[in-house]
């Protein structure tokens, strides 16, 4: 199963980007991905102040490079890499060697 991981770096990005993020994740992104084909799941981390991320499994090969060629074409310009001021510093496929739901299950959320 692939799995891609997209990562920018928050050192200079402006005062307050992780709660404008929050909220473009709960406003556009949790909703453009939900549902989204070939996409097992994405999910949104960040480490205030070093990086903000998101990865990506994906349900085949194709899906993923589907998607990764999607992404080369529209990631500088996407509302992510403007509200953090620049593009990702890494976008990095993996291969998913393993996925395990905890006894309280899976929720999905546009907001934690």
């Amino acid at each position: 199963m692939k799995g891609l991981t997209v990562r920018w770096p928050l050192g200079d990005a402006p005062a307050g980007v992780g709660q404008e993020l929050a909220r473009h994740v709960a406003s556009a992104e949790h909703a453009t991905y939900t549902g989204r084909s070939g996409l097992r799941f994405k999910l949104w981390r960040t480490a205030p102040g070093e990086w903000f991320e998101a990865v990506y499994v994906f349900a085949s090969d194709q899906a993923c490079a589907d998607f990764e060629a999607e992404l080369a074409e529209t990631v500088e310009g996407s509302e992510i890499s403007r509200i953090i001021g620049s593009p990702p510093e890494l976008v990095q496929p993996c291969e998913i060697v393993g996925i395990a739901e905890g006894w309280d299950g899976f929720e999905a959320s546009a907001r934690l």
